[in-house]
């Protein structure tokens, strides 16, 4: 593995003796047992032989079997689960096993497999175009160059086009499959449970009597009694829970989420009543300017230290400090697992130093704020992370740069910490620089002597075998790209945080994962060029920016794209881009420290945008939207939205995606929230309303936490809301979270 050393902080180099050690974590004990008088050597019953235990008690995208006989891998783009014998023999090909849905995670047991299905009958990207469609060539792209990026253009209204085609969403329930080894098939389908809608992490409990799947969009955790299949309890949670990872006591269970810091605790998994607490774990508060609170997004894995008593959560932390760091940092923040705290402490004013300033704070002119000194991100788009015992480090999946990381696990801030890069095998494209081997990591399995690593590549349907000791890597394809070549080409851009004319340094995936949204509102800023760009917080907005009078920028939330880029436009919200190519190619501006590089063409942007295009048409799968009637008290709210009087309709028009796509000066007498500047341009473009009930925060500054407090706050602002009595506005709530 090859070392590179990132500068240490002193305040983070503190390893943990002083607060991680001690007893052990906090909750019920497992109960003593008691010993009888053992028979006689003669009398004595053979022992019966104990099955192994799981490598892996928390899923991903890959795991390894117990016995070490095989390896699974989840392949939710082609929705089929893949078997590779071991010893791994790349030139052979796996066996390719179909499963009915989008597989999002895999576990291994003994004599199992668990298999979680985002939602029955999802339609795998791609794998319904006929031949014709699958083998499309690129659209060609305007021959003409120039120097810079396409001029903003108004755009007033929708415009007429043949509907493109698109992924349609699941309407079944998610499920967990029970999966058994099978000689001739590979794996066949011993039971299925059904769960809430986008079963998507898994777990199991230390007796490995116990799953525990999270449901994403639907914001479930669910727990499944293995032996009989009854779903034991279910519990609501926070937005878009990911990984799910069980105390060592077996009876609680900690769930990250894709959006904001806080995790959930879920008690008492081991009965029929489990409870659900929140848990504060600040994001990087070491390197967040003094007083103020990072946001966090893309916290899709996590693990326990071999003790059980820490818990690392990589993830990236929005408005962290460092050089250039206009995305905010990437992260793995701590949790002590005896109390629930976390263990980096609250950033304090002029802290106490014991190194010289190279090695410690520093006030970066760039960046307008004072933060530790560190290299450029470690990881970017962090997938899984594994623990290393023989190495006492953690292993992270860079999804942004297609490369494993890591990072010594002692510290307060291991992402400050890196022992040591692999880049994995990227076989770059030749044109657009893209990984064209293995693109996108999103799962790490370890070989038992942990000298190895095996890597599901994602965005190229492979599998990288990782040898730390030689470096002499091997590649295996796990199939055929279901997806035309230019949507192929685009799933391969967006994951991807490398190319220096899509993106500064984070790939479209960092902020909208799965097509969905990071939850956060962005400053935009005119602070390093006369073009704007974006940044995570007011801290990361160049502190030479006022001179400019830029103060906080702009507020722009996250849009949702998976099932919300239907048509062709205009986008942006002012509705300044008048169809998708024309934003994509403006995004390539905005998400960015300064200008494009130098020496980019008008035809460079406008290929890689529509191959992007492609992409979020034909590979993003919109969320699940269950197949069943309208309570009474939703029909009564589509009553309510669908009056003339109440105007929602007018410009949530149903049949455009619930979207007239024009601007509106709604918000014209609202100052703007604190830490903002206000904006010159007061007409924003009515949002569609797809998929509304789980994108909070609303409104284009996050200003309303909820559906409710947006009905309640509206004030006639948009259509007529105020003479809604409460049961009314309650219907048109519970209507809108039907869309």
């Amino acid at each position: 593995m090859r070392f590179s050393w990132g500068y240490p902080i002193a305040v983070a180099a503190a390893f943990v003796a002083c607060k991680g050690g001690g007893e052990t974590p906090a909750g019920p004990t497992p109960a003593e047992t008691t010993s009888a008088a053992a028979p006689s050597v003669a009398e004595a019953p053979a022992p019966p032989k104990e099955k192994p235990k799981a490598v892996a008690r928390e899923g991903s995208t890959i795991a390894r079997s117990p016995m070490d006989d095989a390896l699974y891998v989840a392949d939710e783009d082609r929705g089929v689960v893949h078997v590779i014998a071991a010893p791994v023999d790349v030139e052979k090909p796996a066996r390719t096993v179909k499963v009915p849905g989008q597989p999002a995670q895999v576990l291994a047991l003994a004599d199992r497999v668990l298999v979680t299905i985002r939602s029955e009958g999802a339609i795998a990207p791609g794998t319904e175009l006929s031949p014709e469609e699958r083998t499309a060539s690129a659209a060609p792209a305007p021959t003409t160059s120039a120097s810079a990026a396409p001029a903003v253009a108004k755009a007033k209204g929708p415009e007429k086009y043949e509907k493109p085609k698109t992924v349609p969403s699941a309407t079944g329930p998610g499920l967990l499959l029970v999966m058994r080894p099978d000689a001739e098939k590979g794996l066949v389908i011993a039971s299925r449970i059904e769960l809430p809608e986008d079963a998507w992490g898994v777990a199991v409990t230390p007796d490995e009597s116990t799953a525990i799947v999270t449901s994403a969009w639907t914001h479930k955790v669910s727990g499944v009694d293995l032996a009989t299949g009854k779903v034991r309890f279910t519990v609501d949670v926070a937005r878009e829970p990911r990984a799910v990872v069980v105390h060592p006591s077996g009876k609680a269970a900690y769930v990250t989420h894709l959006v904001g810091t806080e995790l959930t605790r879920i008690d008492g998994i081991d009965g029929e009543a489990a409870s659900a607490k929140r848990i504060k774990l600040p994001a990087s508060p070491l390197r967040t300017p003094v007083g103020m609170t990072s946001n966090a997004s893309l916290a899709y894995s996590a693990v326990l230290s071999p003790d059980g008593k820490k818990l690392y959560v990589p993830r990236h932390a929005l408005g962290g400090l460092g050089p250039q760091v206009w995305m905010g940092v990437s992260a793995v923040d701590v949790l002590l697992t005896k109390d629930d705290t976390p263990l980096a402490p609250t950033r304090l004013a002029g802290p106490k130093m014991t190194a010289s300033a190279a090695t410690g704070m520093v006030d970066d002119p760039e960046t307008g704020g004072a933060g530790p000194r560190s290299m450029p991100n470690p990881f970017v788009q962090p997938r899984a992370v594994v623990y290393m015992k023989s190495r006492d480090t953690l292993l992270v999946a860079s999804e942004g740069t297609d490369e494993l990381v890591e990072l010594y696990a002692g510290p307060i801030d291991p992402s400050l910490f890196i022992a040591g890069k692999v880049e994995l095998r990227k076989d770059p494209d030749p044109k657009y620089k893209v990984a064209t081997g293995c693109g996108a990591p999103s799962g790490i399995a370890l070989a038992a002597n942990e000298r190895t690593a095996y890597v599901f590549c994602r965005a190229t349907h492979s599998m990288e075998v990782v040898f730390f000791d030689s470096g002499r890597n091997q590649l295996m394809r796990l199939g055929e790209e279901p997806l035309p070549a230019q949507a192929a080409l685009g799933r391969q851009l967006y994951y991807n945080g490398t190319d220096d004319v899509t993106s500064g340094g984070m790939g479209c995936a960092g902020c909208h994962p799965e097509g969905r949204d990071d939850g956060h509102v962005w400053h935009e800023a005119a602070a390093v060029t006369e073009s704007p760009n974006f940044f995570a917080g007011a801290a990361n907005i160049p502190g030479w920016a006022a001179e400019k009078g830029v103060n906080g920028g702009l507020a722009r939330q996250t849009p949702m794209l998976a099932g919300r880029v239907v048509y062709e436009g205009p986008y942006g919200w002012h509705a300044e881009s008048p169809n998708l190519t024309h934003r994509l190619t403006n995004g390539f501006l905005l998400h960015r420290w300064g200008a494009l590089p130098y020496g980019h063409e008008r035809k460079e942007l406008t290929e890689r945008a529509m191959a992007l295009r492609a992409f979020l048409r034909l590979g993003l799968v919109p969320p699940p939207r269950k197949a069943r009637e309208m309570t009474d008290e939703e029909k009564k709210g589509q009553e309510v939205f669908l009056r003339v009087e109440t105007k929602c309709a007018g410009c949530h028009v149903p049949d455009m995606d619930y979207s007239d796509r024009a601007p509106y000066p709604v918000y014209s007498k609202l100052p703007p929230l604190q830490g903002f500047d206000e904006d010159p341009e007061l007409g924003y473009k009515t949002p569609s309303l797809r998929f509304v009930g789980g994108t909070a925060p609303y409104a284009h500054d996050g200003r309303f936490s909820t559906l409710e407090e947006l009905i309640e706050r509206n004030d006639d602002r948009m259509g007529n809301t105020n003479q809604l009595t409460k049961p009314e506005r309650a219907a048109l709530v519970a209507f809108l979270r039907t869309l």
